[in-house]
């Protein structure tokens, strides 16, 4: 940035996954004449009732940067913002994420007056936390696993913003399909709510339902199987599943965002049902991979209704459960054909060029709008 866009200001959070107004830093020149900047928001889903604050501190920040304000004076006041002393205002402030095509992006922009740019940070990261993972004996190749389970599906944190995961629990319990390889919390580990007082305002039916789980239900050797962002786990478990179904970071409302948690799947080398934003498949077809339907039924990735999405998530779990041993066996043995395709379009590099060549034509629009 500093070399090829002069007078361009770069915020960013650092660790990933930190976003606290703490994590917030910046590169630039204090004494450019520009006061253009740039926000890589790229690491976490755009959430304004949790990151409002942090959005306000980029415009903040940038303010009394640029304006080289003496601390001692009063600083702005809260959004839509007024400053005491005469302030020089960005020509172009803008924000990078990695969600696409989303209605959070869309009211965040209008909002704070930004430019949106788009990569997949989550493809890039996945690429980087397994790889290698190709080149072990940790788990057997899809084309010799004889799966017993219909799938697996770990879920962790049920509150907040990923409080779908409970309507998702709720589908499994109310359909008697706990026997496969279900994680799922008594208490939400970050809130550390019960999970029947986060499902209260789904209604009475739905706490009654996880009122009659055997809660905490956990992987089997969970204590040394930790679920982690940056590394594959449950091997085991993989390899005994047909598929395995991630409930995605995000789900409610029209964006594409998916995350590490997918591509779990794709690196085990299995097939996977998404619980994910309506048409996550699509997206994810856009880089190059393969899914399912000429197998199973995909058209849950199309129904815009996300409480209808997920009932026929349920359902279409219930349906491959009740299949007989011999019918499964012939969907695994064309699913795994599928999923041995997406393992290697991960691993061979034609992923990673589909990034790349993505990630050059976003520095090329960033060149062509700041320079």
């Amino acid at each position: 940035m500093q070399e090829h866009f002069p007078g361009t200001r770069l915020f960013y959070c650092d660790p990933p996954g930190h976003t606290g107004i703490n994590n917030l830093f910046n590169h630039g020149r204090d004494d450019a004449e520009e006061n253009n900047y740039i926000f890589f928001h790229d690491q976490e889903p755009v959430h304004t009732d949790i990151f409002g604050p942090l959005f306000d501190e980029v415009i903040r920040r940038n303010a009394d940067l640029i304006n080289k304000k003496d601390p001692s004076l009063p600083g702005l006041t809260k959004y839509p913002y007024t400053w005491d002393i005469p302030v020089s205002l960005p020509k172009l402030g803008s924000i990078i994420t990695s969600e696409f095509n989303s209605e959070f992006v869309e009211q965040l922009c209008e909002k704070y007056g930004w430019k949106h740019y788009y990569y997949f940070y989550h493809g890039w990261a996945a690429l980087d936390w397994y790889r290698g993972y190709d080149r072990t004996f940790l788990i057997k190749r899809a084309s010799d696993r004889s799966p017993t389970k219909t799938f697996m599906s770990p879920n962790r944190i049920v509150g907040g913003h990923r409080d779908h995961r409970i309507l998702f629990l709720y589908e499994i319990f109310k359909r008697n399909l706990q026997h496969n390889y279900i994680s799922a919390p008594r208490t939400c580990p970050v809130e550390k709510t019960d999970i029947t007082h986060i499902a209260l305002k789904y209604g009475q039916e739905v706490v009654n339902v996880l009122n009659q789980a055997n809660l905490p239900q956990l992987f089997p050797n969970e204590e040394t199987q930790l679920m982690t962002s940056c590394w594959l786990d449950n091997f085991e478990l993989a390899a005994d599943s047909m598929f395995y179904v991630p409930t995605e970071t995000v789900y409610w409302g029209r964006r594409n965002h998916l995350t590490e948690k997918t591509f779990k799947a794709i690196a085990l080398e299995m097939p996977f049902i998404l619980v994910a934003p309506a048409h996550s498949l699509e997206y994810l077809r856009n880089y190059g991979f393969k899914t399912f339907s000429d197998v199973i039924d995909e058209s849950y990735d199309t129904e815009v209704n996300d409480f209808k999405r997920i009932e026929r998530v349920g359902q279409l779990l219930q349906d491959l459960d009740n299949l007989s041993v011999n019918e499964k066996s012939q969907i695994w043995k064309h699913c795994s054909k599928i999923a041995t395709y997406n393992y290697k379009h991960f691993y061979s590099g034609e992923f990673e060029h589909i990034l790349w060549k993505e990630l050059k034509l976003m520095l090329t629009q960033l060149e062509n709008d700041y320079v």
